[in-house]
C-alpha cells in the first residue's frame, strides 16, 4: 500500500495500521531512519537497538525494520518487547548509536507507530520535526535509496529491563522504601512489565489489574489523561484499600499516580514531590516545569534551594532542554517525568520509586505529602476546536493584549502572569485544537478565573471539546 505522508508528526512517526502505513510501505521508513542515522553519526555501520510494544500491528512492522537494517550494514540490537524509557535507558546504557521503538504509544488499538532516537554522549537526542523528522519524511517519500550492502547483522539482547530497575533503584536508594499495598492498571500495555520487574525487589504487595499484553487494548484505552480510563484503578485502590496506585500508558512512557483516597493525583504534584526529594540529595539542582502549570513545583524547588526552569510542552523538546541546561529533572504535566541521568529521557520506575521513597520517609499517605507541597489549584486542560479558518494567533494575541497588565510570555502560545494566578493557551502539537490551562492561588480564584477564560475564548466562535482532566 501507499505510504500516508501524514504519518509524520511532531515527536513521531504515527498512522493507522493497513490504512496509512503497513509492514510494505514501512520499508522506506526505516530506510530513510537507518539513512539519516548513517549521515548523521558518519558510520556505514551503525549499532542500533531495535524494539517494539505488543500492538497487533508492532510485529510486521518490526520484521520490516529489522531486514532493512541489516540489509542497510547496521548492527541490530534486537531487544524484543520493551516498554519506551526502557528503549531509552538501553540506548543509553550499553553506548549504542541510536535506537528505533516500534510503538503508537496511547493511541487507540488501530495505530502503529515508531519512535526513534539517537546517543550523543550522555544525551539521548529524540529525533522530531527540530532534529531531522522533515528530511527523514523527504527521503521515505521520494523512497529513493542507495542499493542495500547486505553486511549487517543481529545481536539478540536480554536484561535491559532487569538493568534498568537495577540502576534506578541503586539512584533513588530504594533501601529505604517500606511496604505499602499497591494497586495498578497498566490497561494490557508495556508498563506493566516495569511494575512487575520493581515489585520483585522492592517490599510491599502488588494487586494489578489488566495486566495481560494486548494490543487490542479489551478494557479501557492505555491513555491515563483521558480520566475515565482511570476509573478502574480508582475502584481497585478503594476495594483493596491501597496505598498508591499507578497507570502508565500503553507504552510506559508516562504514568498517573492514585492516592490512598482514591483520588486523581496531578502530575504536577508529582513533580513537586519528586523537586522536594532530589533537592535533599541534590542541593541546588536545576528543575524543569512545562508552561501550563509552573506555581506549585516553582514554590518547591524554590523554597529547597533549586532553581527553575521552563519548558515549552512536548517530550522531544524537554528532553532537549534537560540535556542543554543539565537539569536534573524535568516534569511534564501529561504525566512525562524526565532524568538527567537518563539522558534526560523518561523514567517511570525512578518516579515510582521517589513517590514510595517520601511515603516512606515521611509515614504520612500520599495525600498528606502532597497538601504539604500545594500552594496553587490548577484548572485542567480544557481543549477547545476553533472555527475553521480561524487564525490562532491572532486570538491569542488580543486576549494578550486584554491582560496586557500582566508579564507574558510566548515559549509557547501565551501565557500571562499576575500575583495570585496565571493562565496559559497554546495550539496542539498534534491536533487542530486550542487548549487552556488556568491556575491561582485559591480554588476560588481559579474556578472564577477558568471560567472566565472559557466564555472569553467561545466568545470567539470556539467550542469546548472536551475537558482533559
Amino acid at each position: 500500500m501507499k505510504l500516508n505522508p501524514s504519518v509524520f508528526k511532531a515527536y513521531d512517526i504515527r498512522g493507522v495500521y493497513q490504512k496509512d502505513i503497513d509492514a510494505e510501505s514501512f520499508e522506506p521508513v526505516a530506510r530513510a531512519i537507518v539513512e539519516f542515522f548513517k549521515a548523521d553519526l558518519n558510520t556505514a555501520h551503525p549499532t542500533i537497538l531495535l524494539s517494539r510494544d505488543m500492538r497487533i500491528g508492532s510485529p510486521p512492522l518490526y520484521e520490516t525494520a529489522k531486514k532493512v537494517l541489516v540489509a542497510s550494514g547496521a548492527t541490530v540490537i534486537d531487544a524484543g518487547l520493551l516498554p519506551t524509557p526502557t528503549f531509552y535507558y538501553g540506548v543509553l546504557k550499553y553506548q549504542y548509536d541510536a535506537g528505533i521503538h516500534i510503538t503508537a504509544s496511547h493511541n487507540p488499538a488501530e495505530y502503529v507507530g515508531t519512535k526513534f532516537v539517537k546517543r550523543n554522549g550522555q544525551k539521548i537526542i529524540k529525533i522530531g520535526k527540530a532534529t531531522g523528522m522533515d528530511r527523514i519524511r523527504e527521503m521515505a517519500m521520494a523512497n529513493t535509496f542507495p542499493a542495500y550492502t547486505n553486511d549487517g547483522n543481529v545481536v539478540v539482547k536480554e536484561g535491559i529491563l532487569a538493568d534498568e530497575v537495577a540502576d534506578a533503584m541503586a539512584e533513588v536508594d530504594a533501601t529505604k522504601i517500606k511496604a505499602f499495598t499497591i494497586a495498578a492498571d497498566p490497561a494490557n500495555g508495556m508498563g506493566g512489565l516495569y511494575i512487575t520487574e520493581l515489585m520483585k525487589h522492592i517490599p510491599g504487595t502488588l494487586t494489578m489489574i489488566n495486566e495481560k499484553l494486548d494490543g487490542n487494548f479489551p478494557a479501557h484505552q492505555a491513555d491515563p489523561l483521558d480520566f475515565n480510563n482511570l476509573i478502574p484503578l480508582q475502584e481497585k485502590v478503594k476495594e483493596i484499600k491501597a496505598d498508591v496506585g499507578f497507570e502508565p500508558d500503553g507504552d510506559g512512557d508516562r504514568i498517573f499516580f492514585i492516592d490512598e483516597r482514591a483520588q486523581v493525583v496531578p502530575a504536577t504534584h508529582i513533580s513537586s514531590l519528586i523537586a522536594s526529594e532530589v533537592l535533599k540529595t541534590h542541593k541546588g539542582a536545576k528543575i524543569i516545569v512545562d508552561i501550563r502549570y509552573t506555581r506549585n513545583v516553582t514554590n518547591v524547588v524554590e523554597k529547597n534551594g533549586g532553581s527553575v526552569s521552563i519548558s515549552k510542552v512536548g517530550h522531544a523538546f524537554i528532553t532537549e532542554q534537560v540535556n542543554n541546561e543539565g537539569a536534573f529533572y524535568a516534569g511534564e504535566s501529561s504525566g512525562h517525568f524526565y532524568f538527567g541521568q537518563t539522558g534526560g529521557a523518561e523514567s517511570a520506575v525512578k518516579v515510582i520509586l521517589y513517590v514510595l521513597l517520601a511515603m516512606s520517609e515521611t509515614g504520612k499517605p500520599l495525600s498528606a505529602i502532597l497538601k504539604d507541597l500545594e500552594t496553587s489549584s490548577e484548572s485542567g486542560e480544557i481543549n477547545f476546536v476553533l472555527p475553521d479558518g480561524s487564525n490562532t494567533k491572532a486570538l491569542m494575541e488580543e486576549i494578550a493584549e486584554e491582560h496586557k497588565e500582566g508579564t507574558a510570555s510566548w515559549l509557547d502560545g501565551v501565557s500571562v502572569d499576575f500575583p495570585d494566578w496565571r493562565f496559559n493557551i497554546r495550539s496542539s502539537n498534534t491536533e487542530p485544537l486550542l487548549r487552556l490551562n488556568v491556575e491561582a492561588q485559591t480554588p476560588e480564584l481559579m474556578k472564577e478565573k477558568f471560567q472566565l477564560m472559557i466564555d472569553r475564548i467561545t466568545s470567539s466562535g470556539a467550542k469546548i471539546k472536551e475537558a482533559g482532566h
